[in-house]
């Protein structure tokens, strides 16, 4: 039972003193008013198009996307977490002496106002220890959490390996 519903059943069938449920029904609706809403969405801090890859069970998956910030406030990503990935890490690809090598990240920064795309060649998430497989179809869920402490909880698509999924239409 919610509080609410509980808060409904108290006050309209309460057979206490008159006038009692009336302070009860005050007293909680004043709980109820100082007690934190649910978390809203971050300030600004936006994801578009997050996908992935096919990969194998026990296996590495990569997330990619882009990562927009509205707001006024510089943030920066500094941990993803999956449960379907025993860990997630955050890579950057970079050529060095004619070499790719992946760079891991401690945290990636998201100017205010401005975006940070996560694509094949550039930044990129690492899925590692995958619990299952991934299917072109199949959704990818990860929870980001930047700086700020603001939290995005994320589904990543998984395509076909060559790109992000193509939009389905109903």
């Amino acid at each position: 039972m919610g509080v609410r519903t509980a808060i409904v059943n108290f006050a309209t069938k309460s057979r206490s003193a008159p006038g009692a449920h009336r302070l009860a029904f005050a007293v909680l609706l004043g709980v109820l008013a100082a007690a934190p809403a649910q978390a809203a969405p971050p300030a600004g801090l936006e994801v578009i198009r997050p996908w992935s890859r096919p990969a194998a069970t026990g296996g590495s998956g990569a997330g990619f996307m882009e990562l927009t910030n509205r707001g006024r406030t510089a943030d920066a990503l500094v941990a993803v977490a999956s449960p379907l990935a025993r860990k997630v890490e955050m890579h950057r690809s970079v050529m060095a002496g004619g070499v790719m090598s992946m760079q891991r990240q401690a945290q990636v920064a998201v100017p205010a106002g401005g975006a940070v795309r996560f694509a094949p060649g550039g930044h990129h998430l690492m899925f590692l220890g995958l619990t299952r497989s991934l299917k072109a179809g199949d959704g990818l869920p990860a929870t980001l959490t930047f700086a700020s402490g603001a939290k995005l909880n994320v589904t990543f698509a998984v395509g076909t390996g060559i790109g992000p999924p193509a939009p389905h239409h109903h």
